[in-house]
């Protein structure tokens, strides 16, 4: 991002008129800035429509409010040589969280971790080159932390979407219910699962591993 050689004017800027809601303007900010971190102010005043020294300041401010946390690459993990992605779901013994937390920094492989509800502790994503490593990980380094009780693994065939980030302007309403789904036989508030076996060989063309059963590690 490059707002070092955009600043304000003098003649528009007016301290202590910073913007810190999130309105509509920051909203678009944000946006185009998820399609091109590195626009320059200027640029970016053109894009969302308002002047360039009301963009520098909305911009210091959204950083300033810490609504942007960081300016980073966003690499490709195939091309970078990190080919296999697996979901790692941990069950952890209760009294002790913070091993398992201060062990799981120790781990670069591990790009993403979240503690979760239901069956399982935490989530964790890891990024590796080959399914071999992925064992090794999981029933040597993770099994050998005391505060793992077990795991289980779920690789990732294909990443259908992903994104930068979610912004509250992308939510969409929800549509009224029209009177056939109120009488029809499933009650408000249910849900019905389908099973997805049949559709599954056609993600990421591995039919061998469409009805393989789920692993689960000691």
């Amino acid at each position: 991002m490059d707002e070092t050689s955009d600043g304000p004017s003098t003649e528009e800027w007016r301290p202590g008129r910073i913007p810190t809601d999130l309105d509509v303007i920051n909203l678009r900010i944000l946006d185009v800035l998820r399609q091109d971190g590195r626009i320059s102010i200027s640029a970016l005043a053109q894009r969302v429509g308002i002047s360039r020294a009301n963009a520098y300041t909305r911009f210091e401010a959204l950083r300033a409010n810490g609504v942007i946390v960081r300016f980073t690459a966003q690499v490709d993990p195939v091309r970078a040589g990190l080919g296999v992605c697996a979901l790692v779901f941990v069950t952890v013994r209760q009294q002790m969280w913070r091993q398992f937390r201060s062990q799981l920094a120790l781990m670069p492989e591990v790009e993403y971790c979240a503690i979760t509800t239901g069956q399982h502790d935490a989530m964790i994503q890891i990024r590796v080159r080959d399914v071999a490593t992925v064992h090794h990980l999981v029933t040597h380094r993770l099994a050998s932390i005391p505060a793992v009780k077990a795991t289980e693994t779920v690789f990732i065939l294909d990443e259908v979407l992903r994104r930068p980030y979610i912004l509250p302007s992308d939510e969409r309403p929800l549509p009224a219910p029209s009177p056939a789904a109120e009488t029809g036989p499933m009650p408000l508030g249910s849900m019905r699962f389908v099973r997805a076996d049949a559709g599954r060989a056609d993600l990421g063309g591995l039919q061998d591993l469409s009805n393989e059963p789920a692993r689960r590690e000691p």
